[in-house]
């Protein structure tokens, strides 16, 4: 007989994998402790010694996954630097769905904290103006990026899948006629609204 494969160690990695995945497919509601720990192939408890709160550790764990994006300093002006952001921004809650109630809710922590703070120094860094001046403009970038992306994905006509709770089906409701929209469309009127933010962000 074929020895066996060893089995993969659990690690806190794995964990938010297994549960994006789940999230993403299945909805926020499907996610329970026990699902997760079958899909790692473990017992529920095992999940405990990474994730010691439990169901509350892992939504905070997968809303920082999401949004503590990092972009590399960049000599440019303020506005490269904060395109730079948003499209990063963008990009990771377009790639979980699933989450994005949980992004668009849970206060920011860790390194979605330490995001915050490094993009705000590297706008001042690069001339926007004093630091107070560059919270606003990173709280005005981020608003816009998680308001398009929700709106973005509901007119792709993903939604959360039957039997998700209601928090997720009012923040992604299903997309109600006139088909989906093509995925160039959806970039185009992000760069439209981007560009039309930094203006105003440049005369403020």
């Amino acid at each position: 007989m074929p020895a066996k494969r060893p089995a993969v160690p659990l690690s806190h990695e794995r964990i938010i994998e297994a549960a994006l995945h789940i999230a993403d497919g299945q909805g926020l509601r499907r996610l329970t402790m026990r699902r997760l720990g079958d899909a790692l192939q473990v017992e529920a408890m095992a999940i405990y010694h990474h994730l010691p709160r439990g169901k509350e550790a892992l939504m905070d764990a997968l809303a920082e996954h999401v949004t503590a994006v990092t972009v590399e300093p960049s000599d440019g002006g303020w506005q490269e630097i904060a395109r730079a952001w948003a499209h990063a921004g963008r990009s990771a809650l377009l790639e979980h769905p699933g989450v994005l109630a949980l992004a668009l809710t849970k206060p920011p922590q860790g390194g979605a904290l330490m995001a915050i703070r490094e993009q705000a120094e590297q706008l001042a860094a690069s001339g926007l103006g004093d630091a107070a001046r560059a919270a606003q403009a990173v709280r005005t970038l981020r608003a816009y990026v998680m308001g398009s992306v929700a709106v973005e994905i509901q007119r792709s006509g993903w939604a959360a899948p039957t039997g998700g709770d209601e928090d997720e089906q009012a923040l992604l409701p299903a997309l109600a006629s006139g088909g989906a929209e093509p995925p160039e469309e959806a970039a185009a009127a992000f760069e439209r609204g981007l560009e039309a933010l930094l203006r105003g962000l440049s005369r403020t």
